[in-house]
């Protein structure tokens, strides 16, 4: 396909998710009806697409429309490409710009500028103060991919080597000591021998973050209570020898846990949902949340995001704080996450929670905003009543 071409195929996907439809969807969709396309049409349309779906409000205010040929247009501009040579009318790209198309689109502005929704804009900056334009200017560029050295089979120095060997280029970065920024190569990391034995894993910088901060020791007693996939269950495992356990409300997305666990080397018991019984030393809520801190990787969800949605969220994050409470043991640790920016998700949650269970104490707080190496997350760790006070405190910003 030609550049052209694939700016066309882009413009008619995008064109499927202004409909409602979502983005992956229109994109396996038209890769069905499009078997002529090649895998670097796929991943260069794919691009255009997130790319569009990122910053739907600026591209839309520069090129001229809120339609998939007007969000084309807008990222043509934007990325300072040759839009002539791309809206030839030739082969299969699309037409050549109207004199209106010509004179149309400007800078957008307030929080277009910013690619938030209008209802929105002022919940990030009162999240954010004087970070909220560089978190919201970071979500519109792509993600950085990341991987996890598994401790348990490698270090840094061997993984890098066994992945270069594959012909993918990485190198280590200052957010976690067992992150890895792939530099080249990072479509080859699913099928690489290094991904398939268990070396690595594919994880946010952000992510293994959180994880660091745990207080994880040997012989813990440890519950991924709103485990996923099971990431940070896995990546807690990574880093020592104790009895893990994963739970989630939607026993589906356990699924692949197993076979994750047995390509890295761990042990972990899935509970089933609805009854988990026992006292765990650490106890980790990764909840469910506005994904804002990773809308990056997942751009849909910010202009799907609603406000009376924002609020079912919050009260579901009361719900599990409260729930997983009862889970902890005596001088246990509950560890309360989210990839949000939002303070309702965040913090918020944190001083309410205080308030509803007397006797428990913030011991530790970290935010991380999304940059080069990694998403935004946010990390609350809290102890209960009669916790051992020699074990210290460690809130930091």
């Amino acid at each position: 396909m030609t550049p052209g071409a694939r700016i066309q195929a882009a413009a008619e996907i995008l064109e499927l998710w202004l409909d409602g439809e979502a983005a992956e969807k229109a994109l396996t969709g038209w890769a069905r009806r499009s078997r002529f396309a090649g895998s670097k049409d796929r991943a260069a349309i794919r691009d255009h697409v997130f790319d569009a779906i990122r910053c739907k409000r600026s591209y839309a205010a520069l090129g001229g429309a809120l339609t998939g040929r007007g969000l084309m247009i807008g990222m043509a501009r934007a990325q300072q490409l040759e839009i002539a040579d791309l809206f030839s009318g030739q082969g299969h790209a699309p037409d050549p710009l109207s004199e209106a198309e010509l004179v149309s689109g400007d800078a957008a502005q307030g929080a277009a500028a910013l690619d938030l929704p209008d209802w929105l804009e002022p919940i990030w900056r009162d999240s954010l103060g004087a970070q909220a334009e560089a978190a919201a200017l970071a979500q519109q560029t792509r993600a950085p991919v990341m991987l996890r050295v598994n401790l348990r089979k490698s270090d840094i120095a061997q993984a890098r080597a066994a992945l270069s060997a594959e012909g993918i280029e990485t190198h280590p970065v200052e957010m976690s000591d067992t992150a890895l920024l792939v530099e080249t190569g990072a479509r080859k990391v699913a099928l690489s021998q290094a991904f398939q034995t268990g070396l690595v894993e594919l994880q946010d910088g952000a992510s293994q973050a959180v994880v660091d901060a745990l207080p994880l020791t040997d012989g813990l007693r440890v519950l991924d209570y709103c485990a996923g996939g099971g990431g940070k269950t896995l990546a807690m495992a990574g880093r020592v020898d104790a009895r893990f356990s994963a739970h989630d409300i939607n026993e589906g997305r356990l699924r692949d846990l197993p076979d994750r666990a047995v390509r890295a080397g761990v042990e972990v018991a899935l509970l089933p949902a609805g009854d988990v019984q026992g006292d765990f030393d650490l106890v980790l809520c990764d909840a469910p949340c506005s994904g804002s801190g990773s809308w990056r990787r997942a751009p849909d969800g910010k202009w799907r995001l609603s406000a009376a949605q924002l609020q079912q969220l919050t009260e579901m994050q009361r719900d599990i704080l409260d729930q997983a409470a009862g889970l902890v043991a005596a001088n246990g640790v509950l560890a309360y996450a989210t990839c949000s920016l939002l303070e309702c998700e965040n913090g918020d949650q944190v001083t309410d929670f205080l308030k509803r269970h007397p006797g428990w104490t913030e011991t530790l707080r970290r935010q991380w905003l999304p940059g080069a190496e990694g998403d935004g997350f946010f990390l609350s760790c809290l102890t209960g009543p009669g916790f051992d006070a020699i074990k210290g405190s460690n809130i930091s910003g």
